[in-house]
């Protein structure tokens, strides 16, 4: 069992005051999505959290409403809406995940949750990264901040992701499990802040080199 973090007794607090003052923003982004593709404003899609429990994250839809599809999104995805390329480019699609820190399923930084069908519960990798709380952010996602990027023309974007991407995530996850603090919690929180507001200056490179991860990118 791995104990819990300071941050962890705290980001429910912290979620409770960050989802007040980002009301406005969400408002305004809601508005926009309804103008730009209408109802619904909410996207909700079944992750995997912490001891393999599953749960509903929660985003603001940026995607056409369309029922089937590959879960991998590339940059120039078409089924991107006019408005969801500004709100997944600043990732404010992803601020009504505070819900989700609130209702206790997240916290603000740990591993990304995976939808179902990349996870394979008897990995040990897998059950390493599951032994935590999912989170908003965490190293994997701030060095691959630019994931679609990547996937961009991919020929098979699905098996590029399984077989290099997911891999080296896992990795980066499995190596801010190893050397988590609340100094880290801290200091992934403003670079992730820090790349949403200039993202032209994120290098995958230099992110992973800050935080001590010398695996292969």
């Amino acid at each position: 069992m791995n104990a819990m973090k300071p941050s962890d007794a705290i980001s429910p607090i912290v979620a409770s005051l960050a989802l007040i003052a980002v009301i406005p923003l969400v408002a305004m982004s809601a508005l926009a999505i309804i103008v730009d593709d209408g109802r619904p404003v909410f996207f909700h899609q079944r992750r995997i959290g912490k001891d393999g429990r599953p749960f509903d994250l929660l985003k603001l839809r940026s995607m056409k409403r369309i029922p089937s599809g590959t879960r991998i999104t590339a940059r120039s995805d078409l089924r991107i809406t006019t408005a969801g390329r500004i709100l997944r480019k600043y990732k404010i699609d992803e601020l009504p995940q505070l819900w989700n820190v609130l209702r206790g399923e997240m916290c603000f930084v740990g591993p990304r949750p995976e939808v179902p069908e990349y996870v394979d519960l008897v990995d040990p990798r897998w059950q390493q990264v599951l032994s935590v709380k999912p989170g908003i952010t965490d190293l994997a996602s701030l060095v691959f901040r630019n994931e679609e990027e990547l996937l961009d023309g991919q020929a098979d974007a699905e098996s590029f992701y399984r077989s290099w991407l997911l891999p080296r995530k896992l990795d980066l996850s499995a190596h801010y499990i190893r050397t988590r603090s609340f100094r880290t919690d801290v200091r992934l929180i403003a670079s992730t802040l820090r790349h949403t507001l200039l993202p032209h200056l994120h290098d995958r490179h230099q992110v992973a080199k800050q935080f001590a991860y010398e695996g292969s990118l």
